[in-house]
């Protein structure tokens, strides 16, 4: 993610026991897709870049399951938020969005 101000990667698990799995789909859950997103929000908050007014683009390219560890790679130059969810080598999830 080149020609950006700040970037960082974090990891990203989400416990078997988080209350939208029982939901998401009853006897073989997978992370909902928002739940990614309000991880992206949360990670642009606490590194100091203030909220994260909307998504422009996503797309999610492969599942993340339960108690599985994710990398939350996130790029930002003035309010153009770049953001990409890996697990390994595979690519999980992309998107676009802007800061507030």
């Amino acid at each position: 993610m080149a020609d950006f101000d700040h970037e960082w990667t974090e990891q990203v698990c989400i416990p078997a026991t988080h209350p939208s799995l029982a939901g998401h789909f009853p006897d073989q859950p997978v992370v909902a897709g928002v739940i990614l997103l309000d991880r992206l929000a949360a990670s642009l908050e606490r590194n100091g870049h203030g909220m994260l007014r909307r998504i422009s683009a996503v797309k999610f390219r492969a599942p993340l399951l339960p108690d599985q560890a994710a990398d939350l790679h996130v790029a930002i130059s003035a309010a153009q938020v770049r953001f990409r969810v890996t697990r390994g080598d595979e690519l999980l999830a992309t998107g676009d969005g802007e800061l507030a």
